[in-house]
């Protein structure tokens, strides 16, 4: 068994919604059925007892090694704790080998996930250990480290109940929310729009105090101090117990509180030293310790937070109670679980020392021995919900208190004896306002209910119901994708929006190439996604880049489909038929939003079944107003986009909504192109279906530039000695139906051509190009070009010329080494009233050198 390619699936893809591992796996004929294997699978459950079943009730498939691998890779995720359960074993047509799909959540586990079920596959065939226990251990350890914290995770689990895209920007807890400009980013509860100042002023608590004292807000009185003789000194001028606590501290790190002897006030003011140069030493509120949490202009939770303690049972010390304390499955390190280990470290000991205890001492049965005199969780404490028992003075407060500072999320600490009294009346105050709060206190307390407060925290980064979207459309096909892509970018651009725009030649953002080469695929639509300065995305969404990663995207507005036809690139990565190809496609289609809409050629049987995968509504576009298919669209009341011979025509049902003359948009060249009439209904379609004004749209495919400087290499038209030269990268067969007819209607004198092949396309496919090209054109020259793709020299024109063999029209062939030496060639033998059709390979240094021969 060989593993030859694994490929992590990002987004979308030919399988599911999601994120998911593709190994291609090759198995000998032994392993093709486990069958074969005696006692295999006996020796497979002995190591991996919890292995779901894999034969099912009804279905006869042959489980082969390959389908061990997905099972277990699966089954060990979900053991460790990951919430998955998608898996999938695909034959492939080459005979053993197998596309084996398993779903994942996080990306790093579903890698070990892999590798741990090829290793147990190895220990059962050879009879060897396999440590399961580590195993589970491990992935589960790795889940833990990897994924979203309580907090982030709950803004995010908010994020996709409201249909909120969302992006991982980092491996910690930056998450993107919404796409373009209408992008909200947080990491953990801290937003986008926080103010880097309020956090500021929220670290200084001297500040904060200050401020709040300023508000109206009940605070304890105190002062900065930065020696122990200065701490001891305040402590006297307030009396009574006192509180010291680093004056930029978090988390509830380096605070001492209740102590009141000078031995105290010195041993508290070195542990705060610790944290910090500066100390505070305030007043000691006497009462409950509560944690408020502010979101916008509303209190949203409240938690009754308990220190960490331990309660005797007459039997155990106080160091053993800890340990037995600590195995509770809710405590964790950090924040990961719902409480966090309790620590013996210097500030429990000097909390116990403070009432004469230490480390050894055995609590009698029920008495409670406190560890701590602040009861952050961070630190081993408990807490329980009081929402609903905030008195509303106290909850103006604290809402105040997180205004006064700037936070539009804030946790506020407030000290008093019972919260559904007001502050001043029972001498309870606010001691700290922090930013970033914590949330899995509000979220899992150790009593009460949870509260949503990742639903508040969503609802204040996007109000009345926003969903952070912008207008997204997907674009795929055989051809025309990346003209149709220009077109509707520039439609929509027509309406005052900022366009972002992935093509086989570069990313664009409002115009300005920030990107070059292909760029079909997701890496470049989520690039363009992430643009702040985006409000609309155009996205070329090519087959290479679904099969590899997936879509860019969770979903888009429109999808289009500008036609199948005979395919192009068959013979690759297991797509070896139309058919295999439509799969991949339509996988934009699948993905439509379901108030969505997907622009389908009607004209073309394989895009028009993709309608019964569209979760959204369908617009239909054909060159034939009488198809059968636009007809009986147009019977049920729906949109169809048709050209009647003079107009597109935009029409659902039997109303025509808006025409729009041929003749009136220069890409069509007067109406003799029809590829180019095709793009346009397509792109017609698609901003229909946004909701563009006609008059936009009319005005944008007036002034749409088609040529080399703003479409390059799709039907480039240049003047040369009273001739038409032609430039376009077109390279299948429909392509060149397409260009032929296109040439045809211009009436030429004589018609040359210029062509090579894509060494990496069939035999056949590459003899096709010249069969239909000599039917075609007077004059024929091939060439080879730069990159023969895995060809041996002269073999793709060779193919080239067996393909002109029984060919019609070409009465003269030359075959020429090198693309350019070609151009030469053929702009030579023109005369005025000659068209030549020069079939580019590098695209922009082709154009470049035609426009340094030519007239544009």
């Amino acid at each position: 068994m060989k593993v030859s390619r694994i490929r992590m699936l990002r987004g979308p893809n030919l399988w599911s919604r999601h994120t998911a591992l593709e190994a291609i796996v090759d198995c000998d004929p032994s392993e093709r059925a486990i069958d074969q294997l005696p006692t295999f699978e006996v020796k497979l459950r002995e190591r991996f007892p919890q292995l779901g079943f894999m034969r099912f009730s009804g279905k006869t498939e042959i489980v082969s090694l390959a389908h061990v691998i997905e099972h277990a890779a699966l089954d060990l995720q979900a053991q460790a704790g990951c919430p998955v359960t998608f898996s999938r074993t695909i034959q492939t047509s080459d005979v053993g080998v197998y596309q084996v799909v398993v779903e994942y959540t996080e990306e790093a586990v579903g890698r070990m996930a892999f590798d741990f079920a090829l290793a147990l596959i190895q220990a059962a065939r050879d009879e060897a250990p396999f440590d399961l226990a580590t195993a589970l251990s491990e992935l589960a350890s790795l889940y833990e480290e990897v994924r979203l914290g309580p907090s982030t995770g709950s803004i995010v689990d908010a994020a996709i109940a409201h249909h909120i895209p969302y992006r991982r920007m980092t491996e910690g807890s930056m998450v993107q929310f919404g796409w373009g400009s209408k992008q909200k980013r947080i990491q953990a509860a801290e937003t986008s729009d926080t103010s880097a100042i309020a956090e500021s002023i929220a670290q200084d608590k001297e500040l904060t105090k200050n401020l709040l004292h300023a508000a109206g807000v009940s605070v304890p009185h105190g002062e900065v101090v930065t020696s122990a003789d200065e701490a001891w000194r305040a402590a006297q001028a307030i009396g009574g117990p006192i509180v010291l606590k680093p004056k930029d501290g978090n988390q509830g790190k380096g605070v001492v509180a209740n102590i009141r002897s000078e031995e105290q006030v010195r041993a508290g003011f070195e542990v705060t030293q610790a944290y910090g140069r500066q100390t505070i030493v305030e007043r000691y509120l006497p009462g409950q310790d509560y944690r408020l949490l502010v979101v916008g202009n509303q209190l949203v939770a409240a938690a009754r937070r308990e220190p960490a303690q331990v309660i005797g049972d007459g039997v155990h010390t106080i160091e053993q109670l800890v340990a037995l304390e600590n195995k509770n499955p809710l405590r964790g390190d950090g924040h990961a679980t719902a409480l966090t280990k309790i620590r013996l470290d210097a500030i429990a000991i000097s909390t116990l020392a403070a009432v004469n205890l230490d480390i050894a001492y055995i609590p009698k049965m029920g008495e409670r021995i406190l560890l701590r005199n602040n009861a952050n969780l961070s630190t081993g404490g408990t807490a329980t919900d009081v929402t609903e028992d905030v008195h509303p003075d106290v909850a103006a407060s604290a809402v105040a208190a997180a205004q006064m500072i700037g936070l539009d999320i804030a946790g506020v600490d407030i000290l008093c004896e019972a919260i559904y009294k007001p502050l001043e009346a029972q001498g309870g105050g606010i001691v700290e306002v922090n930013a970033a709060p914590g949330l899995r206190m509000h979220l899992q307390p150790s009593y009460g209910k949870g509260r949503p407060v990742g639903e508040h925290i969503i609802n204040m980064m996007f109000p009345d119901g926003d969903n952070g979207r912008i207008p997204t459309v997907a674009v795929t096909g055989t051809n025309g994708k990346t003209t149709t892509v220009r077109l509707i970018a520039h439609l929509i651009h027509e309406t005052g929006l900022r366009i972002g725009m992935t093509t086989t030649d570069g990313v664009y953002i409002e115009g300005r190439r920030i990107d070059t080469g292909d760029c079909s695929g997701p890496k470049s639509a989520r690039n363009v996604l992430m643009h702040p300065d985006v409000d609309a995305a155009v996205l070329e969404t090519a087959r290479g880049g679904i099969l590899r990663e997936g879509l860019g995207f969770d979903r888009c507005d429109v999808a289009v489909v500008t036609n199948i036809g005979e395919g192009d690139h068959l013979g690759m990565n297991f797509i070896h038929s139309v058919d295999d190809l439509v799969t991949v496609k339509r996988v934009i289609v699948q993905n439509v939003s379901a108030t969505g809409v997907a622009v389908l050629n009607a004209m073309d049987p394989l895009v028009v079944k993709m309608r019964e995968s569209c979760p959204g509504d369908i617009t239909f576009f054909s060159h034939d107003p009488t198809h059968p298919v636009i007809v009986a669209h147009r019977a049920q009341n729906k949109r169809v986009v048709f050209f009647d011979g003079t107009d597109i025509v935009a029409a659902k049902g039997t109303e025509e909504i808006h025409r729009i003359p041929v003749k009136r948009i220069p890409m069509t060249n007067q109406g003799l192109l029809p590829f180019q009439i095709d793009n346009a209904m397509a792109s017609v379609g698609a901003v229909w279906a946004l909701g563009l004004p006609w008059s936009a749209v009319s005005s944008g495919l007036a002034t749409f530039d088609a040529s080399a400087n703003s479409a390059p290499g799709r039907f480039n038209l240049f003047e040369y000695r009273g001739a038409t030269v032609v430039a376009d990268y077109g390279h299948n067969p429909d392509a060149m139906r397409a260009l032929v007819d296109g040439i045809q209607a211009m009436q030429p004198k004589r018609s040359h051509v210029v062509i090579s092949g894509a060494g990496d396309r069939r035999d056949d496919d590459i003899r096709a190009l010249t069969k239909i090209l000599g039917n075609a054109f007077d004059h024929v020259i091939l060439y080879q070009d730069q990159c023969q793709r895995g060809r041996e020299d002269g073999e793709v024109l060779k193919l080239l010329q067996e393909g002109l063999v029984g060919t019609t029209k070409a009465k003269h062939v030359q075959e020429i080494r090198g693309e350019f030496l070609a151009i030469d060639t053929a702009l030579e033998q023109l005369e005025p009233g000659d068209v030549c059709l020069i079939l580019i390979d590098q695209v922009e240094e082709a154009l470049a050198y035609l426009a340094s021969k030519v007239k544009a």
